[in-house]
């Protein structure tokens, strides 16, 4: 369980978070919204400690993140994959070291052998080939990249993944697929799930409620359906812009909670 209160933070001054309170269960699926530069990923940045706020405190699993010691962080940061806006995969490494990397920053070692099985395995789970592990991270679609990066988060089985704005740059036809395969990891492993993204499509199909941030506060914080209903003004833009009810008509239906 993830537990923010009361937090603030400010950068030379300008407070961009301000005041935020949120709880996230274990095996819920949450989307954390916002126009660019409202906080959304100055949030989510405190949840592991790259940024420490200015007030409030943050807690993962009952332990308290913002005061912790380098020990302790290592250990809270071990529970965490992430899947960066981009995929973040190093160029200049093959898939299959790609893969590796978060093994050997956490200190399992497996031989030669268990290491191809296990990326061979955690690469079928995303919809990719075997052969994809010898492929250098240009040889692959914007699609496939963004697979393997997601390979990459699970591959240590963490008990949270954060994903950073998972569709952005994809055509909507793969950004779909993407959002299917977020919506199935988030069910088959039992994850908790954090979504940052600007797109309110992507929050419905992939989350279990969605937190909308303006101007640094929480503007609403409900299920998917909740948002259509709501009559606050932020919601209403995003579910003009996106065209939301599309989904409802078509019978899409955002995931069920599994924690």
């Amino acid at each position: 369980m993830i537990v923010i209160k009361d937090l603030y933070k400010s950068f030379d001054g300008f407070e961009v978070l301000k005041g935020i309170n949120l709880t996230i269960d274990d095996g819920e699926a949450v989307a954390i919204m916002g126009r660019s530069g409202t906080g959304k990923s100055v949030l989510v940045k405190h949840i592991v400690r790259l940024l420490r706020p200015t007030r409030g405190e943050v807690y993962v699993d009952g332990v308290r993140v913002d005061t912790a010691d380098e020990k302790t962080l290592m250990e809270i940061r071990k529970k965490f994959g992430y899947v960066f806006q981009m995929g973040a995969l190093f160029d200049f490494y093959t898939i299959e070291q790609n893969l590796y990397l978060p093994l050997y920053e956490r200190g399992i070692r497996l031989t030669k052998e268990e290491l191809r099985k296990k990326a061979t395995a955690v690469l079928e789970r995303v919809g990719l080939d075997e052969r994809v592990l010898d492929l250098y991270p240009d040889e692959l679609s914007g699609g496939m990249r963004k697979r393997a990066s997601i390979a990459r988060a699970i591959i240590t089985e963490p008990r949270y993944i954060i994903y950073d704005e998972p569709t952005t740059g994809l055509d909507p036809i793969t950004a779909d697929l993407i959002n299917d395969l977020i919506a199935d990891l988030n069910e088959d492993l039992h994850t908790t799930t954090i979504v940052i993204t600007h797109d309110l499509r992507c929050a419905f199909k992939t989350t279990h409620r969605i937190v909308l941030l303006y101007e640094g506060r929480i503007v609403f914080e409900g299920t998917p359906e909740e948002a259509l209903r709501s009559d606050v003004e932020e919601v209403r833009k995003f579910i003009q812009a996106f065209g939301i009810r599309e989904l409802v008509e078509e019978g899409e239906n955002p995931p069920q909670a599994t924690g």
